[in-house]
């Protein structure tokens, strides 16, 4: 078997690992295997997902910076722009969240852009605009019907409206 074949299997072993570690609440020996990942090979899936580990122990700036990564490696990468984007809105910074956001919103290949226009939404309703928001937020429902945060946030926003 070929070095780069056991580097390849490797790096993705690692984010697997990863991502298994996080989804049971270990983000720390989470954060060592993307690391260990990233190291071996890194990807903009790793970065992103190193940075949202990031986010859960609290590392916003951090969480940041992995996901500028991401993006470096792989500009078309949605998930990287929308994390900035809720990362900055969780830092009550709207104004800089906006074009990351919108960024996500624009990409096609960004398979889960409905969290991109739920946290547009979720910022025009901190500025108070709603309209603008039911905008955001009803393009969110109509990718994913089933996407029952953007769903309830919507539903309240229309009874406020109404």
């Amino acid at each position: 078997m070929s070095s780069s074949i056991y580097t390849r299997m490797s790096k993705d072993n690692y984010f697997r690992m990863g991502y298994l570690y996080q989804m049971e609440g270990d983000l720390h020996s989470a954060a060592k295997c993307y690391i260990q990942s990233i190291e071996n090979g890194p990807t903009a899936e790793a970065h992103t997902f190193l940075g949202w580990c990031l986010s859960m122990m609290g590392e916003l700036d951090h969480a940041i910076e992995e996901c500028k990564k991401a993006i470096q490696l792989n500009p078309q990468f949605g998930n990287a722009w929308n994390d900035i984007g809720a990362y900055l809105t969780e830092k009550n910074r709207y104004e800089e969240a906006i074009p990351y956001l919108k960024k996500a919103c624009r990409l096609k290949g960004y398979d889960h852009r409905e969290y991109a226009f739920y946290n547009l939404g979720r910022i025009y309703i901190q500025k108070e605009m709603l309209l603008s928001a039911t905008k955001e937020l009803q393009k969110a429902v109509k990718i994913n019907p089933r996407f029952h945060p953007a769903t309830r946030l919507l539903q309240n926003l229309e009874v406020q409206i109404h």
